[in-house]
C-alpha cells in the first residue's frame, strides 16, 4: 500500500551540520524508497543550512505550536504514520495525533537519549563521575514516558538499548535499534594513502555542547601532540563558530578554526587523524562514522566510540586521558602501519554494524509487522495507555490554555 508520511520535527534538517540532520534525512529517503507520500512539518525558525527537502521529494508544511489549525491540518493530510523528531515533539502533538488520526503508526526518532546526554552534562560540570542516578531526572521521566506513549521508538545506540532495559524497563516490543544507514556501494573504493595526507582534524556543530567542550579539550591535548609533531596542525572545523571559538584561532601554534566546511567528507579524507575527545553525549556520533566512510583513523574517548563498535577493533585508538590521548594521536600520526590497521578496522565496522541494505529491511519489517498487529501491540502497552491518558490530558489543557490566551 502506498502510505502517507508525516515526520514532525523538532528543527529543519541540516545534514551538513549535525548527525541527526544526516540520520533524519536518511530515514527521509528510506520512506521515499518505498515509494510512500512524505511531508516534513516542523514549528522551527528555518535557517541557513537546511536541506531543500523538496528535491528529495519530500513535501513541507510549517505548523504551530498549541493551535488548533494543527488538527484540521493533520485531518486532511489523513496520515498512515507519523514520526515525532525527538520526545518533544511526541509531548507537543502526540495528543492531537490521537484525537485527529488515531490510527495512524506513531514512531519516535529519539535521536540519542536526551536524559542520557543531559545527566552526563551535569556531572561533567560539577565534575564527578556520572552514575545510573543521574539519569532519574525530570528530563527522563519525559522522555522515557514519550517512548511509552509511542508505538516504536528509534534508538541510535546500542548502548542506549540496553539502558531502556535494564534501566528503565522499556519492554523490547516498543524499541527498534537503528544506527546510522550507510549505502556501502556509495563508498569510493580508495582514498588518498597515509603519504598524500596531513595534519589533523576535527569537526562538529559548535550549538552542541559536547563538541565546545571537546574544542576546549583540545587545547589542553594539542600542546603535547605539538611539541612531537613541530609541523603538524589542527583543522578545527563546524557550523556556527561562536566569537569565543573564533578567538582560540593560532597560527603560530597551528590551532586553527576553520568553521563551516562545505565539503566535510572531503577535509576528512584528506587528514590524516581525526581527533574527537568527547567527554560527554550520548547517541552515536556522525563525525566517527565519516572518519570510517573517509578512512580516517579517529582517536576518541570511550563515551565516543560508545555504542558503536560493539566487540571489534575501534578503527584507530580510545584515550580518556590528555596524555594518553595525545600519546595514540602521535602512534597513528607518523606510523603508517598502524594508520593501515585502523583503516581495515573501520571497513569491518562500516560492514558489519551500518550496512543500508539491511538496516533498511529490518525497519521495513517493523514497521509492517507494528501496522498489521497495531490494536493487539497498543492493548498489551498499558502503560502507554496509562500515560495517555494521565499526562497528555495535562499537556492537552495546557496547550488548549495557551491557545485561548493567544487570540485577541
Amino acid at each position: 500500500m502506498n502510505k502517507k508520511v508525516l515526520v514532525i520535527g523538532y528543527v529543519w534538517p541540516e545534514p551538513n551540520s549535525s548527525a541527526a540532520g544526516s540520520h533524519m534525512l536518511s530515514i527521509l529517503r528510506f520512506f521515499k524508497k518505498q515509494h510512500w507520500q512524505v511531508e516534513f512539518a516542523s514549528p522551527a525558525q528555518k535557517t541557513e543550512h537546511m536541506v531543500d527537502l523538496t528535491t528529495e521529494g519530500v513535501s513541507t508544511k510549517e505548523i504551530n505550536l498549541n493551535c488548533a489549525s494543527f488538527d484540521e491540518y493533520i485531518q486532511a493530510y489523513s496520515p498512515d504514520i507519523v514520526m515525532f523528531d525527538r520526545f518533544m515533539m511526541e509531548e507537543q502533538f502526540g495528543w492531537r495525533v490521537d484525537t485527529y488520526a488515531p490510527n495512524a503508526l506513531k514512531i519516535l526518532d529519539t535521536e540519542d537519549l536526551q536524559c542520557l546526554r543531559n545527566a552526563r552534562h551535569d556531572a561533567h560540570k560539577a565534575k564527578r563521575e556520572f552514575s545510573h542516578l543521574d539519569l532519574m531526572s525530570d528530563i527522563a521521566k519525559r522522555e522515557i514516558a514519550a517512548i511509552l506513549r509511542s508505538d516504536v521508538s528509534l534508538i541510535i545506540s546500542e548502548h542506549e538499548m540496553g539502558l531502556l532495559d535494564s534501566v528503565f524497563k522499556v519492554d523490547a516490543s516498543l524499541l527498534h535499534h537503528l544506527p546510522f544507514m550507510v549505502d556501502l556501494d556509495a563508498i569510493p573504493t580508495e582514498s588518498p594513502c597515509f603519504s598524500q595526507r596531513a595534519h589533523f582534524m576535527t569537526i562538529g556543530n559548535f550549538r552542541h555542547a559536547p563538541n565546545w567542550d571537546a574544542v576546549l579539550y583540545l587545547q589542553e591535548i594539542w600542546p603535547l601532540i605539538r611539541k612531537q609533531i613541530p609541523d603538524a596542525q589542527l583543522h578545527i572545523y563546524g557550523s556556527y563558530p561562536p566569537p569565543k571559538a573564533t578567538a582560540l584561532n593560532n597560527p603560530k601554534t597551528g590551532f586553527l578554526i576553520k568553521g563551516w566546511a562545505d565539503d566535510a567528507l572531503d577535509v576528512m579524507r584528506n587528514s590524516r587523524v581525526c581527533l574527537s575527545p568527547l567527554r560527554f553525549g550520548a547517541g552515536i556520533k556522525g563525525k566517527l562514522l565519516e572518519a570510517m566512510i573517509t578512512q580516517t583513523p579517529c582517536v576518541t574517548t570511550h563515551i565516543g566510540a560508545e555504542g558503536m563498535h560493539g566487540d571489534l577493533p575501534w578503527h584507530g585508538a580510545i584515550a580518556d586521558t590528555v596524555g594518553e590521548f595525545a600519546e595514540k594521536a602521535i602512534e597513528l600520526y607518523q606510523s603508517e602501519t598502524h594508520f593501515t590497521q585502523a583503516q581495515r578496522a573501520g571497513n569491518a565496522l562500516l560492514t558489519h554494524f551500518y550496512d543500508q541494505n539491511k538496516l533498511q529491511q529490518t525497519l521495513l519489517d517493523k514497521i509492517n509487522d507494528t501496522i498489521h498487529n497495531l490494536q493487539t501491540h497498543r492493548t498489551n502497552n498499558f502503560t502507554g495507555q496509562m500515560l495517555k491518558h494521565h499526562t497528555m490530558r495535562s499537556t492537552k489543557y495546557m496547550a488548549q490554555w495557551i491557545e485561548a490566551k493567544n487570540k485577541p
